[in-house]
């Protein structure tokens, strides 16, 4: 018998095979990953996304990051091996409980269902790419892109042979030999969409950022002022943009801020898409729209949701009775809003969401010298004072985020013995951590260093004026204020205000696939003749004078300014100008009881006072105050 037809040889050749075969398919899961987290820009529904994903796959075969991302599939595999036995075991239980109690959140849900906003997501089309166009009209007609070692955005022509945000330069240019690379330019970015900015606020002063070329707008109260209809106020905002810019917006129009976001990407580029404000309408939308679709889901949610049958939306009702316990009660919830198309409504400007963190990073070239290291590291402490000073607040808890050569990230935290802002501080706490990091990984080399201050303490100054509804004090350079009117000043609106990504759709699941921009501290918008208590402050407020004399309003009987006709708010504002009069009584009380140069403050009284002996007099009228 010959070698060539030796059984053992011939089973170690089919092993070898099998296990070639089986290779190539856990690599199929890997190579859809390899697509990225853009993979549902605009612009990429025709591309062959195979012939794509062959290329990235080749093209990074054997690197660290190929390397780094082939374990995390596996790791995701495995993952999805024990949520699919789990999903085995569950079918054998009987989980009629689980079936009501997920009927029951339906409709509690359902209950919570507002049809009567017009929330608008405002997206400029490939933004940075646009405004480079303008400065180089040549580039038209020509596939390009602007960004570095990695994309930044590239144009529609570009996406049309596969190339997108987040792609490495040199595989975006083996599907586009013909691509050219422009470096970028924030300050131009920024300039451009300051004058985006302006014609937003004439639609809507209160508009919420969400990056520096997109935002939200509220236009429910524009278009009652107005009688126009939404898909004819968008309309017209956009060509004013288009006008004053020279730059396309695309637009969604629906009844809530995450319905906006989709139906924005549906006629995109330079078009917009006006979602009916009705029940049955969502519901269908929402019933055969792919999960990756929604802000949210990102590749490796999408991926779990596939392997328990769930593709579209409408799938996660025949699966409600599981996916609490799969994927937990907060992915539970996201995922059953998604469902039933629910969304906030309240669009507000990004400085009035609480801060939960700020932080700073920066990538670089593959980096080991220690020397080398601790200087990024003084430079990334001082990046963060300069956004601790704009957010105006301290931390109390610091955190060090270092990604090494091999694309592993790391994170380290101390909790401070006070709250810090300052560079030295920072600087000085988070040194030890890098520190027991190169104890720990001998000859360590990173590319991305950052650190992140959490359990954030304001150190904006108490406004006692406004807490007493007394209005603010100006200086001589002070416009005066305009009753009832707010307006957005031009030269208090910076590049800060428009890299903001308040709110987070996937209700805390880390279901996506990286972080939005970081939020930065935003210029104050209103200018009225007193200020209002948090409470007291409306999603979208008036612009105008004219409008609030057709709203019903009650005068409070304390402090006799007409306040909303709403029960609940109404007595909210009763009971905060209640406590405000009893304040103002008991100081005024105290001040004309005791004046200046009375017993209580003598020199003699002081005196006992500080060797613990009780005062000479002692007021009977004196009251205690409680706040309860």
């Amino acid at each position: 018998m010959t070698a060539g037809t030796s059984p053992i040889y011939d089973d170690a050749r089919t092993k070898d095979i099998a296990e070639g075969d089986q290779a190539v398919a856990n690599h199929t899961s890997l190579k859809y990953s390899l697509l990225g987290p853009s993979l549902t820009k605009a612009g990429q529904d025709k591309v062959d996304q195979s012939k794509v994903s062959e290329v990235i796959y080749n093209a990074s075969k054997g690197s660290k990051f190929f390397n780094r991302e082939e374990a995390r599939d596996k790791v995701l595999t495995a993952k999805i091996e024990q949520i699919l036995a789990k999903e085995r075991h569950l079918k054998t239980l009987d989980l009629t409980r689980e079936l009501r109690a997920a009927d029951s959140l339906i409709t509690q849900l359902e209950v919570s269902r507002d049809l009567s906003q017009h929330v608008v997501h405002v997206d400029c089309d490939a933004f940075y790419a646009a405004v480079e166009q303008l400065d180089r009209p040549e580039l038209a007609g020509l596939p390009f892109a602007v960004g570095g070692g990695v994309l930044t955005t590239c144009n529609y022509i570009a996406r049309k042979f596969g190339c997108r945000s987040g792609m490495p330069g040199f595989v975006a240019q083996k599907l586009c030999p013909e691509l050219v690379l422009l470096p970028l330019d924030f300050d131009k970015y920024s300039a451009k969409a300051a004058e985006v900015r302006e014609v937003l606020a004439n639609y809507d002063a209160r508009f919420e950022s969400a990056s520096i070329d997109e935002a939200y707008l509220n236009i429910t109260e524009y278009c009652e002022t107005h009688g126009m209809e939404p898909a004819d106020v968008v309309s017209q905002m956009r060509n004013e943009v288009h006008l004053k810019t020279n730059i396309t917006v695309s637009a969604g129009i629906a009844a809530n801020a995450r319905l906006a976001k989709i139906c924005s990407n549906i006629n995109k580029p330079n078009g917009q898409y006006s979602l009916a404000r009705n029940r049955t309408d969502i519901m269908a939308f929402m019933r055969g729209l792919p999960c990756r679709q929604v802000n949210g889901i990102g590749r490796v949610l999408e991926r779990e949701l596939a392997a328990v049958g769930i593709k579209t939306c409408g799938d996660i009702h025949s699966h409600r009775e599981y996916l609490g316990h799969l994927f937990g009660d907060k992915t539970y919830e996201f995922l059953i809003r998604c469902y039933l198309g629910l969304g906030r409504t309240n669009v507000q400007p990004a400085e009035e969401y609480e801060r939960k963190s700020v932080g700073t990073e920066s990538t670089f070239r593959d980096l080991g010298d220690p020397t080398q290291l601790r200087e990024k590291l003084r430079q990334t402490a001082d990046e963060l004072e300069k956004d601790m000073q704009r957010a105006q607040c301290k931390g109390r808890t610091l955190c060090l985020k270092v990604k090494l050569h091999t694309f592993e990230v790391l994170t380290r935290q101390v909790v401070l013995p006070k709250a810090v802002y300052l560079a030295d501080e920072l600087y000085s706490f988070s040194l030890p951590m890098l520190a027991k990091l190169e104890q720990e990984i001998p000859n360590i080399t990173l590319r991305l260093l950052g650190l992140r201050c959490t359990h954030l303490v304001s150190t904006k100054k108490p406004d006692t004026n406004a807490f007493f509804g007394l209005r603010p004090r100006q200086s001589a350079s002070d416009e005066p204020p305009q009753q009832g009117r707010q307006t957005r000043a031009k030269s208090g609106i910076g590049e800060e205000e428009w890299e903001q990504w308040p709110g987070d759709e996937s209700n805390g699941h880390q279901v996506g696939d990286g972080d939005g921009p970081e939020s930065a501290e935003q210029s104050p918008v209103t200018n009225s003749s007193y200020r209002k208590h948090g409470k007291e402050i409306t999603p979208n407020s008036k612009k105008d004078g004219s409008a609030s004399l057709v709203e019903v309003s009650w005068d409070c009987p304390i402090c006799d300014r007409p306040q909303s006709a709403d029960g609940r708010k109404f007595n909210e504002h009763i009971d905060l100008c209640l406590s405000r009069r009893a304040i103002l009584d008991t100081v005024h009380q105290e001040a004309a009881t005791h004046p200046p140069g009375n017993s209580e403050t003598t020199p003699e009284n002081k005196r006992a006072k500080r060797r613990g002996r009780p005062a000479a007099t002692a007021d009977p009228r004196q009251k205690k105050l409680c706040f309860g």
